[in-house]
C-alpha cells in the first residue's frame, strides 16, 4: 500500500473541499437569483462563502511557492485588469447589467423586516438601496397587543390584480382576511393558466398583464412605471358590535406612482369586503363602511407610507 506523506493528503483534502464548497456556492446562487427570496438559501450561500474563504486561505498556504511564481508573471496583470474592470461594471450596474439583474426573481426582501411596537407595526420593504419603503400603522385604542389582529399587506397593479404579498398572515388565519385571500388566490391560478398556456405575461410590462413585482416597483426603463397600490386587511376576530356578531375586516389602502414620486403618503380605509356571486365563482367585492361599525374602525388610528427613493 503506498504511503501519502500528510502535506500531499492536506492538500488533497482542502482541494476537495474547495471544489465541494464552490459547487454548493455556484447551486445555491443560482437558486437565489432566480427564485423569491428565501432565507434558508440566502443563508446556506452567505455561510458557505464564509466557509469557501477559509478554505481558500487554506489553499494558498498550501500552495504558496507556486503562487509566488505568479506574481511575477504577465498572467497577473491581465487577470487584475479583467477583475478590476469587472468589479466596477457590476458594482455601478450600467443599463444592460441592470436588464440581466431584473430576470432575477429575487425581488427582495432581503431587507424585510416587521416589527411590532407598543403603539404601532412598523413595516420595512427595501428591494433596493435606491428604493426603501416602511409602513408605519399607529395602533388605535381598540387594538389588543395581547390579542393582536390578523393583518396582510399587499400590493396590486392598476387592474386590481395582486402582484406581491409583503405580510402574509399565518395558515391558520387567512379566512379571516377574505379579501387579500380572494386576490392572493386569482393571482396564483392567473400565473399558472399563463404558464400552461405558454403566456408572456409573466413578464409583460403592461398595466395588467404583468405579474412580476419588478416591473411596477423597479421597472427596468422608469419611463413605463405605471401606478400601482398598497393594501393592509386587518381583522379582530370575535369582535361583535351592533348587528354584527364579529365585525368583518376593513381595508386600507394607497396608490403609488413612480412618475410622480411623493414620499409621505396617508392610507384611507377604501371598505369592507363581502362575498359576490360572478357567473358562479367566488369573488369578494368592497362596499361603503358606514355607521354600524363601531371597534374595528379603531384598530388602526393611521397608517403612513414612506418611500426613499
Amino acid at each position: 500500500m503506498k504511503k501519502v506523506n500528510l502535506g500531499t493528503l492536506r492538500r488533497r483534502v482542502t482541494s476537495l473541499f474547495n471544489v465541494l464548497t464552490f459547487l454548493v456556492l455556484a447551486v445555491s446562487g443560482v437558486i437565489a437569483f432566480f427564485r423569491p427570496f428565501d432565507i434558508g438559501i440566502v443563508g446556506l450561500h452567505a455561510l458557505m462563502g464564509f466557509v469557501f474563504i477559509a478554505l481558500v486561505v487554506l489553499h494558498i498556504v498550501n500552495n504558496i511557492r507556486p503562487l509566488k511564481g505568479y506574481l511575477h508573471s504577465r498572467a497577473l496583470w491581465v487577470t487584475l485588469a479583467i477583475t478590476t474592470a469587472l468589479t466596477a461594471l457590476f458594482f455601478w450596474q450600467p443599463a444592460p447589467v441592470k436588464a440581466v439583474l431584473g430576470l432575477s426573481g429575487n425581488l427582495g426582501p432581503a431587507l424585510d423586516r416587521f416589527e411590532m411596537k407598543e403603539d404601532s407595526m412598523v413595516f420595512q420593504y427595501s428591494p433596493s438601496l435606491d428604493y426603501q419603503m416602511q409602513l408605519t400603522v399607529k395602533t388605535g385604542p381598540a387594538y389588543d397587543l395581547d390579542f393582536p389582529p390578523q393583518v396582510a399587506i399587499w400590493l396590486e397593479n392598476q387592474g386590481a390584480y395582486h402582484i406581491k404579498t409583503l405580510l402574509k398572515p399565518d395558515d391558520g388565519q387567512r379566512e379571516g382576511l377574505p379579501y387579500w385571500n380572494f386576490k392572493r388566490a386569482g393571482w396564483e391560478d392567473a400565473k399558472k393558466e399563463a404558464a400552461a398556456e405558454g403566456s408572456d405575461a409573466i413578464s409583460q410590462p403592461t398595466p395588467n398583464g404583468s405579474f412580476d413585482p419588478a416591473d411596477y416597483i423597479l421597472p427596468v426603463d422608469p419611463d413605463t412605471s405605471t401606478p400601482y397600490k398598497l393594501l393592509i386587511e386587518i381583522n379582530q376576530p370575535g369582535d361583535a358590535h351592533g348587528t354584527y356578531a364579529d365585525q368583518p375586516s376593513l381595508v386600507y389602502a394607497v396608490e403609488i406612482d413612480n412618475l410622480s414620486p411623493v414620499t409621505f403618503q396617508l392610507l384611507d380605509i377604501v371598505g369592507y369586503p363581502k362575498q359576490e356571486d360572478e357567473d358562479g365563482k367566488e369573488a369578494w367585492g368592497l362596499y361603503f363602511v358606514d355607521e354600524s361599525f363601531g371597534s374595528s374602525l379603531e384598530l388602526i388610528d393611521s397608517a403612513l407610507l414612506t418611500i426613499e427613493r
